[in-house]
């Protein structure tokens, strides 16, 4: 793997060549002639044939299939490169083809021995994996078994005898980079702890500054680029670096769970954490006190544009780091994207049409609030009306908008940005987050004023909203007149759709998980999923997140009951008699669409 591909920038774009020139254009392909390059293989013949009779791939494009394998040898490839059918059926065809055993590795499971027993760089060329070993026997998948040249150099390369088996591809590539992965980054950490074997002592009496000395060798900055990349290929939110007694815990929180994935030898963390301290801009003498910086880096291989806001905090054992990667390059969020019901989703619609009032999200941190409001704000954004925000930090840059990002070091606040905003002749104003009472007062009085808000609230559910702006000292009778709907959510983790298994959940699962009566009565017709796990989710059976939602429309019961003081608890049960579901309620539906589990949504609520 190269890390030249991760490129650390100055500013929030990535920069060109070194010279600033544009590459030249290549010279277009030769398009071939109808018929042309298509190989009388008798193997790709017969596997077409298949392909064409199983309706797998359509005849018009699997034509097209055919042409590009009398290039490449292979028209199993040539289709999964294309993206004409799914790996994993083009897999199963391949394996009836040539009478060999379809492995499906998430459901074997791979020994580390076996993948061991065949250097990495051989499995790589010729895409297969061992994944058992059985007395004499190793048990091998591989992706094409056409590749009679690349079978016959697997059992050169191995004293055991080989049962091969026909594998996903996608499936094969993603277990052999995972290896490639681990094995270069403990590559790195060895040669970084052997070099340092020489001079530990010598650092042990040297101050900080004197400590910084080897920041820039060349195995250091290879070891945090693996990590800091593998973070970006796998998708993180969020790289934890945490110092324990014995090592420095790297963590990797994916889909809103923590995982770890490397363990840096204790000697090296200094080292490592002084190179992340540099690359942030920090003060790498300074190690008593909390910092915060900022990295922006181009990470090509995984695609990906990333800011990545870095939080120093010093603890008992050293230093913690705790890297946040903001994707600038995403696609901005649709409120088709969320996961709404239809009827909420409508609902949201009509409410982010209207011209004033105060339109209210709120959970936990790392719920999905932010992306909620981009949503609505993309939703609504035309160039007849004026959207100013102000955000800590600014996740997306969205045309046609005012952004402001808040600088407490310059004064620039919640509340300062918005007294300044309403003087800018807004339409439409979104406020990253009601911290304080002034922000919170000032925002309720512009959603009074002519104007529509959308800000974030931290409770955890939609009528806590009400009484928790009441608790920071916005009048009763205000809240109940400006705020037209809240909206409370969670992220829960979507069930890996290659892996998931279905099952019948007996009654008392169903009570348990507060289905109605009617529906536990009649559990024997209920199909749920769970999840059990694959490569394309890293075994842990969930890829992706979908939202839970509770809508609270403002009616005018609820009016009353805010101005009355009423609990939290009045409120709500108001709100459900006017047809507002619980949390819950919503998650239990996902649940029954297969969605996620029962397991996950008990994590995420309970």
């Amino acid at each position: 793997m190269e890390f030249d591909d991760l490129q650390f920038v100055p500013g929030t774009a990535p920069e060109t060549g070194e010279t600033g020139d544009a590459a030249p254009a290549p010279a277009p392909a030769p398009v071939p002639a109808p018929g042309a390059g298509i190989s009388p293989n008798p193997a790709i013949e017969l596997l077409a044939d298949l392909l064409e009779t199983t309706g797998l791939v359509p005849a018009d494009r699997l034509a097209q299939a055919r042409v590009r394998a009398g290039q490449t040898g292979s028209l199993a490839q040539a289709i999964v490169e294309e993206s004409l059918a799914p790996s994993a059926g083009v897999a199963r065809v391949v394996a009836a083809t040539h009478h060999l055993p379809f492995v499906d590795l998430s459901a074997e499971g791979i020994e580390k021995s076996a993948a061991e027993a065949i250097p990495t760089h051989v499995l790589e060329r010729i895409v297969a994996l061992p994944y058992r070993i059985e007395g004499d026997t190793l048990k091998i998948a591989i992706a094409d078994p056409t590749n009679v040249q690349g079978i016959d150099e697997l059992r050169l390369a191995t004293r055991y005898t080989l049962d091969v088996g026909v594998a996903s591809r996608d499936d094969i590539e993603a277990e052999l980079r995972k290896m490639v992965r681990a094995s270069e980054a403990w590559e790195r950490a060895a040669m970084v702890e052997e070099e340092f074997d020489l001079e530990v002592a010598e650092h042990e009496e040297e101050d900080d500054l004197e400590q910084d000395d080897g920041v820039s060798d060349a195995p250091l900055v290879r070891l945090v680029n693996s990590i800091i990349l593998q973070a970006a290929e796998d998708g993180a939110s969020d790289l934890h670096f945490d110092p324990a007694e014995d090592a420095l815990v790297v963590r990797l929180r994916v889909d809103g769970v923590l995982h770890e994935v490397q363990r840096i030898p204790k000697r090296l963390s200094t080292a490592v954490t002084t190179r992340l301290k540099v690359l942030a801009k920090l003060d790498i003498a300074e190690r008593r006190k909390p910092q915060d910086g900022r990295i922006s880096l181009n990470a090509k291989s995984a695609g990906r544009l990333l800011d990545i806001r870095v939080a120093v905090l010093p603890t008992v054992e050293g230093e913690s780091i705790v890297m946040r990667l903001i994707d600038k390059s995403k696609r901005l969020p649709t409120l088709e994207d969320l996961g709404l019901s239809d009827s909420m989703r409508a609902t949201m619609e009509e409410l982010v049409y209207r011209p004033t009032g105060a339109l209210l999200v709120t959970g936990p941190t790392g719920s999905g609030k932010s992306t909620t409001l981009y949503a609505s704000l993309a939703a609504i954004n035309r160039p007849d009306i004026n959207i100013l925000t102000v955000e800590d930090p600014v996740e997306y840059r969205m045309p046609g908008l005012n952004q402001v990002q808040v600088n407490p070091k310059a004064g620039l606040t919640f509340a300062s940005a918005l007294r300044s905003m309403l003087r800018s002749d807004p339409d439409v104003i979104m406020v990253g987050e009601i911290r304080d009472a002034e922000t919170a007062k000032m925002a309720i009085e512009a959603a009074l004023t002519g104007h529509l808000v959308l800000s974030t609230l931290h409770t955890n559910d939609a009528p806590s909203a009400l009484t928790r702006l009441n608790e920071m000292g916005v009048e009763p009778f205000l809240t109940g007149s400006a705020v037209t709907a809240v909206l409370a959510q969670r992220l829960a983790r979507k069930l890996c759709t290659h892996c998931c298994e279905m099952y019948i959940p007996t009654p008392d699962e169903m009570r348990a998980a507060r289905f109605t009566a009617e529906q536990a009565a009649s559990a024997d017709g209920i199909s749920l999923y769970r999840k059990r796990g694959c490569p394309r989710c890293n075994q842990t059976g969930y890829k992706g997140r979908i939202g839970i939602y509770q809508l609270m429309v403002m009616s005018e019961t609820l009016e009353r009951l805010a101005a009355q003081h009423a609990s939290r608890e009045e409120m709500e049960r108001a709100a459900i008699e006017a047809g507002m579901s619980t949390l819950w309620d919503d998650g239990l539906s996902k649940v029954a669409s297969g969605l996620t589990s029962l397991e996950e949504l008990g994590r995420v609520l309970v």
